[in-house]
C-alpha cells in the first residue's frame, strides 16, 4: 500500500475513534462510528488475498447491520425525548436497540460469529488493530450510556461472551482464531462489571489491550499463525518463547502476574452487589480460557522438538522485525499486580 494513503488510513481511523469519545451528540457520534469503518477496510485488504477479501466483507456487513440499528435506536429516542444528547437515553426500546448494535460491533455473545472469522482472515497487524482499538468506540459510547442499559439483558450477553468465548477456543489450532475467542471472553467480563462499576470497565480494557497488544507483537515478532508453529519457536527464539508463556497465564488470569488483577477487581466488585451466584459462574467458566491457554504454553515452553537445531546460522542473522514498545508491553503484561491497591483508591 501506498505510504501516503496508509498514513490518510490510520490518520482517519484515529481521527473517528476519538470524534467518538468526545462527541455528545448521537449524530457526530454515529459518524465517527462509520467513518471507523470505512477506515479499517482498506487496512484489512492490504494484502488483497481471497481470505482478506472475505474477511473485509463479513466485518463491514455486520457493522453496517450495528450502524443501521444503531441510528434506529438514536431515531426512536429522538422522537420521544427531542434531543440528541448522548447521556440522555429514556426511551427502553431505543435502549435494548442501542445495546445489540453496540454488541455487534463489540463482538458479544450471540452476535460473535464474526469475530473469529475475520480475524482468522486478514494478518496479524491488522488483527491486532481489531482486536484493541476498534474496541475503544462501541465501549466508550456503552459506557456513557450505562445508567440506561438493561441490566438482565447485558448480564445475559456477558456471561454469554464469556463461556463461548472459553468454549470456541478449545478445539482451535489457529492462534488468530483462539485471540478472537479470548477477545470475546475478555469484552463478556468488561461489559459484566459495566453496570456496577464503569471505572472497573475501562480499567479492565486498558489491561486487556497492553496483554493482547504483547501477544500480537510476540506473534509477529515470532511469525507464528498456528500452534505447531508456536511449538518450534523455542529452538530458534528461546527467551521469546518464555515471554510468551508468561504472557498467555497472564491472560488467562493466573496469579502473580497482572491478568489476575481485573478478574480479582471485578470478582469483588460483583460480591459487594450481592451477586454471589454470578461471579461463582464467571470463575468457573474463566477455567476453559485458562485450559487453552494453558495448552499453548504447554506446546510453546514444555515440550522439546523432536530434533535437536544442528544449524545455528540463523542466530547469527540481524532480526530485521523492529520490537516496537515489546520490552515496556512484557513488563506491563507481567509485574502489575502489586499496584493493585492502588487502582482499589482510583476507582
Amino acid at each position: 500500500m501506498n505510504p501516503f494513503i496508509s498514513i490518510m488510513l490510520l490518520s482517519t481511523l484515529i481521527l473517528s475513534t476519538t470524534i467518538v469519545t468526545i462527541s455528545s451528540h448521537w449524530l457526530f457520534a454515529w459518524i465517527g462510528l462509520e467513518m471507523n469503518m470505512m477506515a479499517i477496510i482498506p487496512i484489512m485488504m492490504k494484502n488483497p488475498t481471497p481470505r482478506a477479501t472475505e474477511a473485509s466483507t463479513k466485518y463491514f456487513l455486520t457493522q453496517a447491520t450495528a450502524s443501521a440499528l444503531l441510528m434506529l435506536a438514536i431515531i426512536i429516542n429522538l422522537m420521544h425525548s427531542g434531543q440528541w444528547t448522548v447521556m440522555k437515553l429514556f426511551n427502553p426500546t431505543a435502549s435494548l436497540l442501542m445495546t445489540m448494535a453496540l454488541a455487534i460491533k463489540l463482538g458479544l455473545a450471540p452476535f460473535h460469529f464474526w469475530v473469529p472469522e475475520v480475524t482468522q482472515g486478514i494478518p496479524l497487524t491488522t488483527g491486532l488493530i481489531l482486536l484493541t482499538w476498534q474496541k475503544l468506540a462501541p465501549i466508550s459510547i456503552l459506557y456513557q450510556i450505562s445508567p440506561s442499559i438493561n441490566l438482565h439483558l447485558m448480564i445475559t450477553m456477558s456471561f454469554l461472551s464469556i463461556l463461548i468465548g472459553g468454549w470456541g477456543g478449545l478445539n482451535q489450532t489457529q492462534l488468530r482464531k483462539i485471540m478472537a475467542y479470548s477477545s470475546i471472553a475478555h469484552m463478556g467480563w468488561m461489559t459484566t462489571i459495566l453496570l456496577y462499576n464503569p471505572s472497573l470497565t475501562m480499567l479492565n480494557l486498558l489491561i486487556y489491550i497492553i496483554l493482547t497488544f504483547t501477544m500480537f507483537t510476540l506473534l509477529i515478532q515470532n511469525s507464528t499463525t498456528t500452534t505447531l508453529l508456536l511449538s518450534q519457536t523455542w529452538n530458534t527464539m528461546p527467551i521469546m518463547t518464555t515471554f510468551t508463556m508468561l504472557t498467555l497465564l497472564s491472560m488467562g488470569g493466573l496469579p502473580p502476574l497482572t491478568g489476575f488483577m481485573p478478574k480479582w477487581m471485578i470478582i469483588q466488585e460483583l460480591t459487594k452487589n450481592d451477586t454471589l451466584l454470578l461471579p461463582t459462574l464467571m470463575a468457573i467458566t474463566a477455567l476453559l480460557n485458562l485450559y487453552f491457554y494453558m495448552r499453548l504454553t504447554y506446546s510453546t515452553a514444555l515440550t522439546l522438538f523432536p530434533s535437536t537445531n544442528n544449524m545455528k546460522m540463523k542466530w547469527q542473522f540481524h532480526p530485521t522485525k523492529q520490537m516496537t514498545l515489546l520490552p515496556t508491553a512484557i513488563v506491563l503484561s507481567t509485574m502489575l499486580l502489586p499496584l493493585t491497591p492502588m487502582f482499589f483508591i482510583l476507582l
